[in-house]
């Protein structure tokens, strides 16, 4: 790490990694289960997916334009949604 808190990949090509948390790197195979940084499975090849999601935010600054892109509360958005499941029990 050098004296700005960064790491270099690879110091001849002086290549960044951002400073970012580990939990938001953090993949896990899909097929075995193995844990890693990459976005391949060093065991089996396998696709890697993310641990756990990016952090919320009510502050978002992109969420205004990621309502219009999906067009939040449009009849096709609406319909769109999950459903609660009748299950055939009453719950009181």
């Amino acid at each position: 790490m050098n004296k700005r808190g960064i790491d270099f990949i690879d110091s001849s090509k002086r290549t960044l990694i951002e400073d970012r948390m580990v939990r938001t790197r953090l993949q896990r195979c899909s097929a075995c289960g193995e844990y890693g940084l990459a976005t391949r499975c060093k065991e089996c090849g396998a696709a890697m997916v993310a641990v756990s999601p990016m952090k919320y935010s009510p502050e978002d600054p992109q969420g205004a334009r990621r309502r219009k892109r999906l067009d939040v509360g449009s009849e096709e958005w609406l319909a769109s949604l999950p459903t609660p499941r009748d299950d055939g029990s009453e719950e009181e």
